[in-house]
């Protein structure tokens, strides 16, 4: 099967993919999408949103479509690293016998991954950018494809530990989920106040997804759109060469390389679910907020003055 057929198979599987999602979420399009798009390409998103807005619902609906095994880890505060990663034990031979953590499996759903410390923060940053893990000495590959897809409480400040930087350069994506509308919430009461169960069919497989991500990789890009993407991080950064008047007032760091790499990858994968061989700027722009949001830091004038995220990534274009 030749790419430009794999990418056309994609877009109709893309498409049944989402109607599957539908019999279990409602409404949410946009975040399904960046989600699917972040997998895709082989990256890990963050959710961030307030409690009640099916987040675990969502991730565990779309594991199930993509036919992929999916683990739940609920952070807490005295969560220790071999919590996740699991443990050497002593068995009845009185040999010791690793017994693999939940971080074993396709999908991590790290939910609320800001209420646990750094160090156990850490124990996914090894995971999420090699796909290995370190044991008592001992590496262990994890399965691909392999994706952390965590959640995030932005109105909790007490007891918790924000994300470093770090390791929020490593999300793809930092989605914002809002409220749904009053028709939408009124299809999630009459759906979930019943007692009929909707039930999704898997339409991937692990090894799918996989030739799904080489197929995107080996997509060509023109040049113009690989430079329209650096130069939008480079406007992002207030000492570089062409920040915007908005970067130099309101923000006080910028994107690294790792926001040009991921705006070219999902530019990719964008193009590829809509059916295109190439992504275009338009592409880019599409997928550059939800890229951007985690790797820009506002300063207290934004703050003061309410100037978000995207007002100031929408300035870029």
């Amino acid at each position: 099967m030749s790419d430009v057929a794999k990418v056309e198979a994609l877009v109709k599987k893309y498409h049944a993919l989402k109607s599957e999602i539908a019999k279990v979420i409602v409404g949410q399009d946009q975040v399904v999408s960046q989600i699917l798009i972040s997998i895709f390409s082989g990256g890990h998103a963050l959710l961030i949103g307030v409690p009640g807005l099916a987040k675990t619902l969502m991730v565990n609906t779309i594991a199930q479509t993509l036919g992929l095994d999916f683990k739940r880890i609920q952070f807490t505060p005295d969560l220790m690293p071999s919590d996740i990663l699991g443990s050497e034990i002593l068995d009845e031979n009185r040999h010791f016998k690793f017994i693999k953590g939940p971080i074993f499996a396709n999908i991590i759903l790290a939910d609320e991954i800001n209420r646990t410390p750094p160090k156990t923060q850490a124990a996914l940053l090894e995971a999420m950018q090699e796909r290995s893990v370190t044991v008592a000495g001992h590496n262990y590959k994890l399965d691909l494809p392999y994706f952390v897809l965590a959640t995030q409480n932005p109105i909790e400040q007490e007891g918790t530990y924000p994300l470093p930087e770090a390791q929020l350069d490593r999300f793809m994506f930092a989605i914002n989920l809002d409220y749904p509308t009053f028709d939408e919430e009124v299809q999630v009461v009459k759906a979930t106040t019943t007692d009929v169960q909707a039930t999704v069919n898997s339409l991937f497989s692990a090894q799918e997804i996989i030739d799904i991500q080489h197929v995107i990789r080996r997509m060509p890009v023109a040049d113009n759109v690989i430079e329209y993407a650096v130069k939008m991080v480079a406007k992002t950064r207030p000492n570089g060469a062409s920040p915007s008047e908005l970067v130099k007032t309101y923000i006080d760091w910028g994107a690294g390389p790792r926001a040009s790499q991921n705006l070219i990858l999902a530019a990719k994968t964008h193009a590829a679910i809509h059916g295109k061989f190439s992504p275009d700027i338009e592409n880019v722009q599409a997928v550059a907020e939800s890229i951007l949001r985690h790797r820009i830091i506002k300063n207290y004038k934004a703050e003061v003055e309410g100037i978000s995220e995207e007002q100031i990534i929408k300035s870029l274009f």
